[in-house]
């Protein structure tokens, strides 16, 4: 069992929309000992948003604040829609200020992936893909992989993520880790909030995004420049890619071996992280050695906050 550790939670998206699964998740992390901070920012709603663009920026800015004491974990509630309304209203350089080399673990996925791609972009502030309060903590049956994984990639300086599944090309390259949900990467393209990531590892994940989508948005990262740009592409889980009867057979197999056969980089298959059960967590900005074989794939990581 992990220590007892201080959770703050920020809603940046939407607003948690099943009262049984939010409580379900509160209780669980007070059952465990930790401290909750920020409770209210679950029981805000505006329109489709867990509150107003201000307040949901306000959640972020407030770690900014030299007078309140830093927690050691910050939990997004979900994900869904709303970061991007809230990217030109961060205080970068206080966030910058606050959290550059401490020991504060700001985790979601999905949606969240904006502010994470917009801190590493304007702050240098590094944060971890990984669960998020509703839909993991507060699951019908709490997934034991996706704990462990969390809170072992939280306070140890290093992780090493393996896979068995068998890679088409071998790999053997080092980078900065960064990426997340594939729709928030594309979204960011053109835009100030973009990383300039030069000779890095990309992943992406998605859901409920046909096959055609999924490579529409890797050809727009293709013919941006940014992949020719990266040592590899790491596919996470795409669940929901389901592919129609209009598709002819055009699933994400095929996707996968298009890609393979444009981008130029090596593309790689596997990575359990994504809209799943059982996931890990992956520090966004840390350094990455990449090795893929035959065997599955070797991802090795360090240089990221860890809180002990």
């Amino acid at each position: 069992m992990t220590a007892h550790r201080t959770i703050e939670l920020i809603a940046p998206s939407g607003y948690p929309h099943d009262p049984e699964v939010l409580q379900r998740a509160l209780h669980r992390l007070h059952a465990q000992g930790h401290r909750v901070q920020d409770e209210v920012a679950t029981k805000r709603r505006y329109q489709r948003f867990a509150g107003t663009d201000d307040e949901r920026a306000a959640d972020l800015n407030r770690l900014a604040d030299p007078s309140r004491e830093l927690p050691d974990v910050v939990l997004t509630v979900r994900g869904g829609y709303g970061a991007v309304r809230i990217l030109h209203a961060l205080d970068y350089e206080g966030l910058q200020r606050r959290l550059a080399d401490q020991p504060v673990a700001l985790v979601g996925h999905s949606d969240f992936t904006a502010i994470q791609l917009a801190l590493l972009a304007r702050a240098g502030v590094k944060t971890f893909g990984g669960p998020m309060l509703m839909s993991d903590f507060g699951a019908q049956e709490l997934s034991e992989f996706t704990m462990h994984h969390f809170w072992s990639a939280l306070t140890k300086p290093t992780i090493t993520v393996t896979s068995d599944v068998p890679q088409a090309q071998p790999v053997d390259v080092s980078g900065t880790l960064w990426g997340g949900n594939l729709a928030m990467v594309a979204s960011l393209i053109g835009t100030p909030y973009m990383p300039q990531v030069r000779g890095g590892i990309l992943f992406v994940e998605d859901v409920n995004e046909q096959p055609f989508r999924v490579e529409r948005m890797i050809y727009q990262l293709h013919l941006a420049g940014i992949l020719a740009q990266q040592q590899a592409l790491v596919l996470g889980d795409f669940s929901g890619a389901k592919a129609y009867d209009y598709d002819n057979g055009y699933d994400m197999h095929t996707v996968i071996e298009q890609m393979r056969s444009v981008i130029g980089i090596p593309v790689v298959t596997g990575l359990q992280f994504g809209h799943m059960r059982d996931m890990l967590t992956l520090p966004v900005g840390a350094h990455a050695h990449l090795v893929a074989d035959a065997g599955g794939f070797r991802l090795m990581l360090s240089g990221y906050p860890c809180i002990g």
